[in-house]
């Protein structure tokens, strides 16, 4: 039910039972591991939040591929409709993903959409042409991947399945509740999860190592389920 795995930085150099927590993950589980590559949201402007810079990025690059890293992660946020704002969040995510790609990995772009913007719809439908259009300055072999919030209009990212160079693309949860988040992903042909947040809705520190486990399968049944349609 789990195809991929997003380690922060310092997993991704941790040990599981002796084993580095890469090599762990696809070769005793099968379970692909990307990295979370941004450090974190720059303050807002133009309606969006940029990545903050990364200017050791090459290096946390390199350290990937040597650790069995498959492709990395990186997320902006976009807060309200503006123009400049949005094309400025796609540029930045291409510009980022062109670095991932020249290493060998493939890059997952994150342009989340607010669900609380009060434009949410006009974002999405800008975001995809903008997604189109970078798509379409890629070279053929260059695959990547979109985690972007699940769409006011069901099946809107249809046509970016459809480009030859999208390998996936993953839903975001983005502050739904698990199961509004599994009833809107139902809704969307092709698109699989991503979510952290609903799958972890539930989760307590003070669980018993049985209550967690078995709050932990149930989310995964139901997001898997949601997936498959």
């Amino acid at each position: 039910r789990v195809v991929a795995a997003i380690l922060f930085e310092a997993t991704m150099d941790r040990e599981i039972g002796g084993v580095p927590s890469a090599q762990f993950l696809w070769e005793e589980k099968r379970v692909v591991p990307f990295l979370k590559i941004d450090k974190g949201l720059a303050e807002e402007k133009d309606g969006v939040q940029l990545m903050k810079d990364m200017p050791a990025l090459d290096a946390m690059l390199d350290r990937a591929v040597a650790a069995g890293i498959f492709g990395t992660k990186e997320r902006s946020v976009i807060k309200h409709f503006n123009q400049q704002g949005i094309k400025a969040i796609v540029q930045q995510q291409f510009d980022v993903a062109r670095r991932v790609l020249a290493k060998g990995l493939v890059p997952v772009l994150e342009p989340e959409v607010d669900i609380y913007a009060s434009d949410k719809e006009a974002c999405e439908r800008l975001l995809l042409d903008l997604l189109l259009e970078g798509l379409g300055q890629l070279a053929p072999e260059d695959w990547v991947v979109f985690k972007l919030t699940l769409p006011t209009q069901p099946d809107l990212y249809l046509p970016l399945m459809q480009h030859p160079c999208t390998l996936r693309v993953l839903a975001l949860s983005g502050g739904y509740a698990r199961e509004e988040a599994c009833k809107l992903l139902a809704q969307n042909t092709g698109m699989i999860a991503s979510f952290s947040r609903a799958f972890t809705e539930g989760l307590r520190d003070e669980q018993s190592e049985k209550d967690f486990s078995k709050t932990v399968d149930a989310s995964c049944e139901l997001i898997f389920q949601a997936s498959r349609g």
